[in-house]
């Protein structure tokens, strides 16, 4: 692999990671300036928004974790990140650490700034707790990293 095809893949999943995060924080923002904390409002069929403040990790687990829940963000991270530096022009590679990595610094900024993290996204099934543009992104960002693996141990057909 060539320095320009690792770089331009770097650079690539920086500006997503930095998307990512601006976007997350904007609708935080706004979350916290038009909700009410516990309060329901309809968007669309099942989707609406609730503002509340998560000092666990996903759906609450983990509460009250603190410095070991951000130690645990940043060792994540840094995996990831180590995972990418092994082969960083990996077909859709980019994108997947793009948004794991936007996501996880959009929830540790929250957690860092103020020792929760605010979730405002409420689907109404299945009782699904509420979450945030940065869960969507890891979530996402995980499903393409196990697709890129999935795909390239797949046998190939002869």
């Amino acid at each position: 692999m060539s320095g320009g095809t690792a770089g331009r893949a770097w650079g690539l999943a920086a500006a997503l990671c930095a998307l990512v995060v601006a976007l997350d924080q904007v609708a935080r923002a706004l979350a916290e300036a038009r909700l009410s904390p516990g309060k329901h409002v309809e968007v669309v069929g099942p989707l609406g928004l609730t503002l509340s403040h998560n000092r666990g990790v996903a759906f609450g687990l983990a509460s009250g974790g603190g410095a070991a829940l951000v130690a645990v963000t940043v060792v994540a991270l840094a995996l990831v990140l180590v995972l990418f530096a092994r082969s960083p022009a990996r077909s859709g590679m980019w994108v997947a650490v793009g948004l794991l990595a936007g996501g996880a610094l959009g929830n540790l900024i929250d957690r860092l700034r103020t020792g929760a993290v605010t979730d405002y996204v409420d689907v109404r099934l299945l009782s699904w707790p509420p979450f945030n543009l940065a869960d969507v992104s890891i979530a996402i960002g995980i499903l393409l990293l196990a697709l890129i693996y999935v795909r390239e141990s797949a046998p190939a057909d002869g």
